[in-house]
């Protein structure tokens, strides 16, 4: 026992700064997810001052996420290649351009443009997490990443948060002035604070252009078409057009990246039984509770007392209440690590499956009161925090060292297509029972989107069950990868 103590204070001797590494990596990922989140609120000011009607404007929001997708497996692959740290860097620095040219332009177009720049950042996620990993000793690492992955809740409900505050005391140029500044704060931490990355020479030979352009065609057709379905109808014909032509070119990038030898997407990775059926999980849960709860739960807040399942909470309330709740499952993300460290990343999922499965159970009766929505949707935010934090987890056990940030952005991508697909059908099955004369949803419509969620809760469980527990592939050490060598940054 002696012995071990005196281990673990020499191991974690040799890693000095970590609440400098774990500071810098929470910065940078909380600029990625408050770009994300920002403009959401901000879409009825630039509808008003561009005349235009949701559907322009919400290309504002599309743009962005179809270059996240993209960027978060592609940078993900090719941070392990070249160094985590520089693709950081570079990611936040396109972001930083993206908040000038939206400030600058004065047109729709600019804004779009400006976002799309910034959907860079959605490769945040996977680079910080692949840092954490490389830099800090085993036993901190899944703490680390359910903090970084939680500070995602965080970071989302305050971009929010300061977007209403600075659309009340400026307009929406505000928010991109605000993220420029933050993007290149967040830069130079990472450029002067973090130490040069590995680099993984093998892996960097032959570069797969082919794989990273057909990739982003392959995710962009399909995410636009399911972000326009709610709109088009899902089988309207445009919807399918661009999804099957998406699936199309997605079968032609699978049948290449398993072909070549160095894909720029590694598809070997999910070979594994854990890996695979992790992805699984998140697409299963993407569907359901990671994204309902960005979703019924503002509806049910902020439509009026009048509506049959309104609370009629004003939006500052509604904010704080999002805030609260987002806040809390930061404070209990290091407990979810330190769970997956003691137990394994597996049971932290279950755990997460189990609560948002009960929260959701009880939503059926927790709408028609105040404080017991409140109280549930505190209750379902700790269960969406334990899963939404165990895959990353569940990821860092599947996969080699090298491949972190690779298959960390496997994940992220897979997320973000089924979080899209989630939305489509939350709002699908809340339009399909609406009071006579209006659009506004029956409680028997909420009823259904409730019953969607908890089923995909049962789903995921049955699969998370199927996941074979096995231990960490690397130690979270520079020195477990003596072959990488570190020539820059």
């Amino acid at each position: 026992m002696m012995r071990s103590g005196q281990q673990t204070t020499q191991r974690a001797a040799r890693f000095p700064g970590y609440v400098k590494i774990v500071s810098v990596l929470l910065v940078a990922e909380f600029v990625g997810t408050f770009e994300s989140a920002m403009i959401f609120i901000a879409l009825p000011n630039l509808m008003h001052d561009f005349n235009v009607d949701a559907a322009a404007a919400g290309w504002a929001v599309t743009a962005f996420l179809l270059v996240a997708a993209a960027s978060a497996a592609i940078c993900g692959r090719l941070g392990d290649m070249y160094g985590r740290k520089k693709l950081l860097v570079i990611v936040l620095s396109i972001s930083v351009v993206g908040s000038i040219i939206s400030f600058s332009f004065g047109t729709l177009g600019g804004v779009i443009l400006g976002r799309a720049l910034q959907g860079a950042a959605g490769a945040t996620l996977p680079l910080c997490l692949g840092l954490a990993r490389q830099e800090l000793p085993k036993v901190k690492v899944p703490n680390v990443i359910a903090l970084i992955a939680g500070s995602s809740f965080l970071a989302g409900a305050g971009g929010n948060l300061i977007a209403g505050v600075l659309l009340q005391v400026g307009n929406w140029k505000a928010l991109f002035i605000v993220s420029g500044i933050m993007g290149i704060i967040a830069a130079l931490l990472v450029a002067i604070l973090l130490k040069p990355s590995p680099t993984n020479r093998t892996g960097a030979r032959g570069i797969d252009y082919i794989g990273g352009l057909l990739f982003a065609p392959a995710v962009g057709l399909v995410l636009y078409g399911l972000t326009n379905a709610s709109a088009w109808g899902l089988l309207d014909g445009k919807t399918l057009a661009f999804v099957l032509g998406g699936l199309a070119v997605a079968a032609i990038w699978c049948w290449w990246e398993l072909r070549v030898e160095n894909p720029m997407i590694n598809l070997r990775l999910l070979q594994t039984n854990k890996m695979a059926l992790t992805q699984l999980c998140t697409a299963v849960l993407g569907i359901g509770p990671l994204v309902a709860v960005g979703i019924l739960t503002p509806i049910v807040l902020l439509s009026p007392a009048t509506d049959p399942a309104g609370l009629g909470v004003s939006p500052a309330m509604g904010g704080v209440i999002i805030f609260s709740a987002a806040t809390l499952s930061f404070i209990g993300s290091p407990f979810s690590g330190k769970v997956a460290a003691a137990v394994g990343a597996r049971r932290v999922l279950l755990i997460g499956i189990v609560i948002s499965f009960a929260g959701y159970s009880a939503m059926f009766w927790a709408d028609n009161n105040l404080l017991t929505f409140i109280i549930n949707t505190y209750v379902i935010s700790i269960g969406v925090m334990f899963s939404y934090t165990a895959f990353p987890n569940l990821v860092a056990e599947s996969v080699p060292l090298e491949n972190t940030s690779e298959g960390m952005g496997i994940n992220t991508v897979t997320r973000t297509i089924f979080m899209a697909v989630g939305t489509t059908v939350l709002t699908m099955a809340l339009a399909s029972s609406t009071v006579e004369g209006t659009l506004v949803s029956t409680e028997s419509a909420f009823n259904t989107a409730y019953i969607i969620v908890a089923a995909t809760c049962v789903v995921a469980f049955l699969l998370a069950l199927r996941i074979k527990d096995s231990p960490r592939t690397d130690e979270a050490h520079p020195q477990d990868s003596a072959q990488l060598s570190v020539p820059g940054n």
